[in-house]
């Protein structure tokens, strides 16, 4: 089970002191959008972009006046985040394969 945490709190130990780092997967999953046009890679990239703005507003305690050391909201956007991660590199890996098998048959 503790296998299982050592992503999230890898996550937390990065996004948390560094938010701007969070804009990496968001350029990451636009430049596969762009190459793909897979609505997974859209919606990673959003949701990146997203998670960059808010993590930004907990440190500038904006969203948070007091007490932000309990992060438990985490528990709940660090593994979405990890989902539809690896959701949308599968998408556009699969996508990948099958242009590639295409091209290959056409050649």
């Amino acid at each position: 089970m503790e296998f299982l945490l050592l992503p999230l709190t890898a996550m937390g130990m990065v996004f948390i002191l560094a938010p701007f780092l969070a804009l990496i997967p968001t350029l990451i999953f636009i430049f596969l959008y762009q190459r793909s046009k897979r609505w997974s890679a859209l919606i990673a990239a959003s949701l990146w972009g997203i998670y960059t703005v808010y993590e930004y507003a907990m440190k500038l305690r904006i969203l948070c006046s007091g007490e932000c050391n309990i992060r438990v909201d985490l528990l709940l956007i660090y593994p979405l985040l990890i989902f539809i991660s690896l959701f949308a590199i599968v998408s556009v890996v699969r996508w990948s394969n099958n242009q590639k098998n295409s091209h290959d048959l056409a050649a």
